[in-house]
């Protein structure tokens, strides 16, 4: 039972990470994009943080907090740099 879960758990993960490369690479606009790299980003925690608690280790969360503050600030640049681009074009 339990093997049927992780199972699923990382086909789940899988496949929204397959859906949110689709749309960092189709994406229409550029905020498009920043919002699937920004969900990428947490799938890839997600995934890590599942795999810390099925294996019983904490040997990734340094890893995690990296990738949390990696987000934020691309989040922050990205907003910037939109906010910059829309005021140039007034």
């Amino acid at each position: 039972m339990v093997t049927v879960l992780i199972t699923a758990i990382y086909v789940i993960l899988a496949i929204a990470g397959l859906l949110t490369l689709w749309r960092i690479v189709f994406g229409p606009s550029i905020l498009d994009r920043a919002v699937a790299s920004d969900v990428l980003l947490t799938l890839v925690m997600c995934a890590l943080g599942a795999d810390m608690v099925i294996n019983h280790h904490t040997g990734s969360l340094p890893a995690l907090l990296v990738i949390a503050s990696v987000g934020v600030f691309g989040s922050i640049a990205i907003a910037r740099f939109v906010a910059r681009r829309d005021n140039s074009n007034r």
